[in-house]
């Protein structure tokens, strides 16, 4: 981000046990999500952000304006942040229509009745949902209710939007097309945008820029392909599908406890191994040929992955392997069952801890 962000916030925030330490930085026209576990910080976050609950240190910074900054006493309540947000179920007024819900906004930052109105169709024509203008909400399907929701959020035209699990609710069919339509919204906004989401291809197809939370504090950041490509988390390696672990790596070896794996890249000193699942191979016998990694293992479960099979492996290292139906019939896959895996060099990747 070259330009000055329009958001610069370090969110440092208590609830009850839990602490956050978090700097967020957005840039205007830039959608940033934020993923991570139950539990990682993704909704203390936002409701700091909405002004929903209050900074302890650090501060918040929007497009210029201290909205909150404990140290200076300076705190911004949320009717008064120019932040939209919506939220994981919506919240749409269930007494008001589609109209007069996009309208609200508008009316309690001051707007008259018709003009808020007219704001509130221009938007509900923007999303597409004019024709149901006077619907209430009970009368929407998931993702007419998601567009009415974002109109709301966007019709106060909010220097911040904020969308927490937008598409969570929504079934797959649904949600396939609604992330569309999304997209192509907030591509139009001129604002900073974040995304608070456990879905990685909601984030990977809404998103600029990653920022991964554990326990309350950022462990990887960087675009799609930076954070798939390097996962520097076991979290961040099953959100991406990748085996993931930890040695000490010397030239194209990694020493990962008792077993050397052979990588395609150099590396000297603290490093992460990493191969996706697809890349081991399954053997009843100690496997001849030119596999560099091999080490036996034994089969702890067995489950459905897509169009193939999951193998959780025991041994030396814990890793997945996806194997097809006929491969997994031909060595009788069943848990107990002692197998060698082997991993091609060409296809483990190392690089700096």
């Amino acid at each position: 981000m070259t330009a000055a962000p329009l958001l610069d916030a370090h969110l440092v925030a208590d609830r009850g046990a839990f602490h956050l330490d978090v700097r967020l930085r957005i840039g205007a026209g830039e959608v940033v999500a934020l993923l991570g576990p139950n539990g990682a910080g993704k909704s203390t976050a936002l409701r700091v952000l909405a002004g929903l609950h209050p900074l302890t240190a650090g501060h918040l910074t929007l497009d210029g304006v201290e909205l909150d900054r404990p140290d200076r006493r300076r705190w911004t309540p949320p009717e008064r942040r120019p932040v939209g947000v919506v939220f994981q179920d919506y919240l749409l007024f269930p007494h008001l229509s589609a109209l007069d819900n996009v309208a609200f906004g508008p009316r309690r930052h001051g707007a008259d009745r018709r003009t808020a109105r007219d704001r509130a169709q221009r938007w509900l024509d923007r999303v597409g949902l004019a024709e149901l203008a006077r619907r209430r909400p009970r009368q929407l399907s998931g993702g007419q209710a998601q567009r009415v929701a974002l109109a709301r959020a966007l019709a106060v035209d909010p220097t911040l939007l904020l969308l927490d699990e937008p598409l969570a609710a929504l079934d797959a069919g649904t949600r396939l097309d609604t992330r569309a339509e999304l997209q192509r919204h907030l591509g139009e906004h001129a604002g900073a945008t974040l995304l608070v989401t456990h879905d990685p291809l909601d984030a990977l197809v809404l998103a600029d820029r990653l920022i991964i939370v554990e326990h309350g504090r950022v462990v990887q950041e960087g675009d799609g392909a930076a954070v798939t490509a390097r996962p520097r988390t076991d979290y961040v390696a099953r959100l991406v599908g990748l085996n993931l672990h930890r040695g000490r790596a010397d030239g194209h070896t990694v020493r990962v406890g008792e077993l050397t794996l052979t990588a395609a890249d150099r590396v000297v000193g603290d490093a992460f191994v990493a191969f996706a699942p697809a890349a081991v191979a399954l053997h009843p016998s100690r496997p001849d040929g030119s596999p560099r990694n091999v080490w036996p293992a034994t089969v702890v479960g067995v489950q459905r992955h897509g169009d193939n099979l999951r193998v959780q492996l025991d041994g030396p290292i814990t890793v997945a392997a996806d194997v097809t139906p006929g491969a997994a019939a031909h060595l009788r896959l069943t848990p107990g069952q002692r197998v060698w895996a082997a991993v091609k060099a060409a296809e483990t990747h190392a690089y700096p801890a």
